[in-house]
């Protein structure tokens, strides 16, 4: 069974790209499910954040598995084919194999997100296996993905700094804005009135963040008035009229938009007739903020862009190299045991090999008038034992052998050397033929592939993505 993860991230693609592609949580179903209608497909886990869309999957071949997940993306993005052959190339990634499960293991311990080491990464990663389990689209392959990758990212933030060390997104983009607040006068966060639009996971996080802060006032206001009355409530907050933005800009210093909406909802004509400076922290992907606000005199934006940017974002160096020696010992742990089953079938099939060998000569044995029923019993108890004695050792010891780094493939020996007929796993991935999904020049398309991949590794050797929710927040 070929492993799969494909997919768009910051790493990959622009905020902008992103954006256009950002797939909600209703979207996210839609796609699994077709994915596994289409039968290449066997399991499938749909991870939607902010600064990613990925799909995990398992396929019988990796070139079948991946041009279907290729397609079914561009169906979801709703891009031309075209289009999809070129944008693939240039913002897409494709990890397989043994790529796949570090790049699953990066992930749930935050080595992959935006701010290196956020812990936010982690729910929404189990979200998505739980919805996709509940959904039955999960098999034992992703079922023991999943949960290896859950169990190292809490390893990760139970065993090492990183939670001290990595702010989240929220906390990141409030450090900037506190940066911006002292220009325009005010003495932090605590001297600021402040108000949160959105009360999802990211306006949920960035009102306790404000609250612990201090600030001097804070009102929260969303689309579903019962939810940012209790967040308020929770947070000694103010309730605010999420159809009034006009009104509750006019009397603030920092303004947090974090809304799943698909629009902009803080436009410029909000902001008509403030004199006053204003920060306004766009935590949403799509943006929540218009790009007309920017150009607005006394307007700061902070939005996605501005904490890709920002260089003191991530956890301390040291701290990041204990959690990479850490992942590099459980990625190898897992490999090791996924290379052990791939002999599996193997010594299975020879097993049943042996045995069949067993019963033809035993009922060989049978027809003889010579034995008693006791004989014949004893006979076949005896070659029984034998067959089985002589497979223990060399059955226990390919699959120790195999599990070893570099391995040879003991699986094709043991298959060649006692002509043994079992499917062979697909192995390795040609990304060139495999990104054949449309009648564009493959060579161009693969170059352009290539290129984005090791430009995106010379750029994030280490990672930094994610915030909650799909499209906009979680």
């Amino acid at each position: 069974m070929n492993l799969l993860v494909v997919g768009i991230s910051h790493r990959s693609a622009a905020v902008e790209t992103l954006e256009r592609l950002a797939i909600g949580p209703e979207a996210a179903a839609r796609l699994s499910r077709a994915l596994l209608r289409g039968g290449e497909v066997r399991e499938a886990v749909v991870l939607s954040t902010c600064n990613r869309v990925e799909v995990y999957a398992t396929a019988a071949t990796f070139h079948g598995g991946l041009a279907a997940v290729v397609d079914e993306l561009h169906q979801a993005w709703g891009l031309t084919e075209h289009e999809a052959a070129l944008d693939f190339a240039s913002f897409g990634y494709v990890r397989h194999g043994a790529d796949a499960v570090a790049h699953a293991f990066r992930v749930a311990a935050g080595l992959d997100s935006m701010v290196a080491g956020e812990p936010q990464i982690l729910g929404q990663l189990r979200d998505a296996y739980e919805g996709a389990r509940e959904a039955d689209q999960v098999g034992r392959h992703l079922h023991e993905l999943f949960q290896q990758a859950l169990r190292v990212g809490k390893r990760v933030h139970a065993e090492t700094d990183v939670d001290a060390a990595a702010p989240s997104v929220v906390t990141a983009a409030l450090d900037l804005a506190e940066a911006e607040l002292g220009r325009a006068g005010l003495a932090g966060l605590a001297a600021a009135r402040a108000a949160v639009v959105g009360a999802g996971a990211m306006g949920s996080l960035a009102t306790a963040t404000l609250a612990r802060a201090g600030v001097k006032t804070l009102a929260v206001a969303n689309r579903d008035r019962d939810k940012a009355e209790r967040l308020a409530a929770e947070w000694g907050a103010e309730a605010a009229d999420y159809h009034d933005l006009a009104g509750l800009a006019a009397d603030v210093d920092l303004l947090v938009c974090a809304t799943a909406s698909t629009e902009p909802v803080l436009r410029a004509v909000h902001l008509e007739g403030r004199t006053e400076p204003l920060v306004v922290c766009d935590l949403a992907l799509p943006k929540d903020v218009a790009d007309d606000v920017a150009d607005l005199p006394g307007v700061s934006v902070i939005g996605i862009a501005q904490m890709q940017r920002a260089e003191t974002v991530g956890a301390a160096t040291e701290t990041l190299a204990a959690v990479e020696a850490l992942l590099a010992e459980e990625i190898e742990a897992y490999n090791e045991s996924l290379r052990a089953d791939a002999v599996t079938p193997t010594v299975a099939a020879l097993r049943s090999a042996a045995a069949d060998i067993v019963d033809a000569e035993l009922s060989r044995v049978a027809r003889r008038g010579d034995f008693t029923d006791d004989q014949r019993a004893e006979v076949a108890r005896t070659v029984h034992r034998v067959v089985q004695r002589l497979l223990h050792e060399p059955t226990v010891r390919v699959r120790e052998l195999a599990g070893q780094p570099g391995a040879p493939d003991y699986a094709r020996a043991l298959r060649d050397l006692f002509a043994l007929d079992t499917p062979s796993v697909a192995e390795g991935a040609d990304l060139a033929e495999a990104l054949k999904v449309s009648p564009e020049p493959v060579a161009d398309l693969a170059a352009a592939y290539e290129r984005a991949a090791v430009e995106s590794l010379k750029a994030c050797p280490l990672g930094a993505d994610s915030s909650p929710a799909a499209p906009t927040q979680p």
